[in-house]
């Protein structure tokens, strides 16, 4: 498969790196037992567009989304009965999935791992024999799979992305200091037109210690503001960049720029109906609207809130063949770095885009909807008044 660009509409693009990385043992043995051609070299690099106007143009009309969780049967019995074990890792985020193939999953079974996704933000499932192709099958049951224009691939199966630490420290150099990988808080593809939902990365190679990822819940970061700060928020919209720069085909000269778009600070997943903050330290520019100074002080404190609350953060220890899907739209994550690059970590990640993010005034909160709200959460209308007797 000669490199080329993933859209014919891209019309200027730089040619790919050459890659002579030897690919880790397990990694090899699950490619080839997947009829994956490796003849060509490994991964495959597309041939990467160059100025910005084509990547706009390549993701500027909007679609339909129908989200399998908004129609997958609430009490998710079909998912949970053929399961052997199902555990709750912490009380707001995470939960693991034992004795299920995702390759076998039925539809409706699919669906109510969607909704359960939606729920619980990520779900993990150990010990899966699951091919690329059979990754892209489920990403694709879950919607537009996105092929990103510049990031390896799985030779003959585009949408499939290598995650491959040591592949990006080639371009990128690493160390204690400065870690490798995707080792920043950050949520995936928030420049897309429509952003990205469901991710799911199966790691086919772990170190033997470290290399843990961690997720926090966007409910939850939500529901730790006050409520009267949730006015100041709600209805707001940023500005959200890619993480690649590009060319401007119109002014070169002015060095490289990158894809924005505009999305509410606070969303509502279609499938809960909740609200959740929607920022990241790496890729939330700015709040449309504000001076720079005051978007700074509301970001920085969002991005504290969000990163620094452990209690509704999850860290998962993976192990070989280990698949984790979580939902973009409600998550921030981030991959520890910890073992320093001294070991291979490898997998494959398939994303599926989701709708166009929207607010709702009228959505709940996941604790409200649950009936969970304590005092502290509750409106309080006018000033506090304290009386003494």
């Amino acid at each position: 498969m000669a490199p080329a660009p993933i859209d014919e509409r891209i019309k200027d693009v730089a040619e790919p790196r050459k890659d002579t990385l030897g690919l880790p043992e397990p990694a090899l043995q699950r490619l080839k037992k997947a009829g994956v051609d490796l003849s060509n070299g490994y991964p495959y690099r597309p041939a990467r567009p160059l100025y910005l106007q084509d990547v706009y143009n390549i993701r500027s009309k909007e679609w339909k989304h129908n989200d399998a969780g908004a129609r997958a049967d609430k009490s998710k019995s079909a998912l949970f009965s053929a399961a052997t074990k199902v555990t709750d890792l912490t009380a707001h985020i995470g939960t693991e999935i034992e004795g299920l193939q995702l390759k076998d999953l039925t539809d409706q079974q699919k669906d109510e791992l969607a909704l359960l996704i939606a729920e619980r933000s990520v779900v993990f499932f150990r010990d899966q024999d699951l091919s690329p192709q059979q990754q892209l099958e489920l990403g694709k049951y879950y919607g537009e799979v996105e092929v990103h224009p510049q990031v390896p691939q799985v030779p003959g199966n585009l949408g499939v992305t290598v995650i491959w630490p040591a592949l990006q420290a080639t371009e990128r150099a690493a160390n204690f200091r400065n870690p490798g990988g995707a080792s920043r808080w950050h949520t995936d593809l928030v420049h897309e037109l429509q952003p990205a939902g469901i991710t799911h990365l199966h790691n086919d190679t772990i170190p033997p210690v470290g290399g843990d990822t961690l997720w926090a819940s966007g409910y939850s970061a939500y529901e730790k503001l006050s409520p009267d700060f949730r006015k100041i928020i709600d209805g707001k919209l940023a500005v959200y960049r890619s993480a690649h720069p590009y060319l401007d085909r119109e002014n070169p000269e002015a060095g490289p720029k990158y894809v924005e778009r505009v999305h509410p600070l606070v969303r509502v997943h279609p499938a809960t109906g909740w609200k959740a903050l929607w920022v990241n330290r790496a890729m939330t520019d700015r709040i449309v609207g504000l001076d720079k100074a005051e978007s700074d002080v509301i970001l920085n404190y969002l991005y504290d809130v969000y990163e620094r609350n452990v209690d509704i953060q999850v860290r998962f220890r993976w192990t070989p063949n280990t698949s984790a899907l979580w939902d973009n739209r409600i998550t921030i994550h981030n991959a520890s770095w910890d073992y320093g690059g001294k070991h291979p970590r490898h997998g494959t990640r398939v994303t599926t885009l989701g709708e166009k993010p929207y607010f709702d005034p009228t959505a709940p909160t996941r604790r409200e909807a649950l009936g969970l709200l304590d005092e502290s959460e509750k409106e309080v209308d006018g000033p506090a008044i304290r009386t003494f007797g």
